[in-house]
């Protein structure tokens, strides 16, 4: 319901608010405005995207939870998206989507009516076993590649078919 009613609310909104400062500064200049606001969005994603791109890899890399990293990589997907949508109120709720600072406030905000499990079960012959994330596996493995078979031609130029 409350998805039906964005659909419904934000053309309504964006259609007001272009009259309203069409009507004050002209029409050519607030297409200038859509244009540029969608230019420099573009390019503030961008950079917001790479940057959201490194602390995702650095959480892996430190084994760390990724869930806010990730969560903010996708309100700067999602701020993309609003600010590449010609409108005021988009542009304006985009902008504010690549403010750390705010993307840190909404995560909280879901954090707290979202519950995570961290923990897996694994279902092995007849038996289940429930592992949580301070669980430590230990296993044992045998390389079972093939063997490399060892070649007694000569090492060959490039055959000509092709330029270097």
């Amino acid at each position: 319901m409350w998805l039906l009613l964005a659909f419904i609310a934000v053309p309504l909104v964006e259609i007001g608010l272009f009259i309203q400062v069409g009507g004050l500064i002209g029409l050519w200049p607030t297409l200038l405005i859509v244009l540029v606001t969608a230019i420099i969005g573009s390019y503030m994603v961008r950079a917001q995207g790479a940057i959201a791109l490194g602390q995702v890899r650095d959480s892996f890399n430190q084994l760390s939870d990724p869930s806010e990293p990730l969560a903010h990589g996708a309100m700067i997907l999602f701020s993309g998206a609003l600010l590449l949508t010609p409108g005021f109120f988009t542009d304006t709720v985009g902008f504010l989507l690549l403010v750390p600072a705010v993307r840190r406030w909404a995560f909280k905000q879901i954090s707290r009516r979202v519950q995570v499990n961290k923990s897996f079960t694994v279902h092995s012959g007849g038996q289940t076993h429930t592992y949580s994330s301070t669980d430590v596996i230990d296993g044992e493995y045998e390389d079972v590649s093939p063997p490399k078979k060892p070649t007694h031609e000569p090492t060959r130029g490039p055959s000509g078919w092709t330029k270097h």
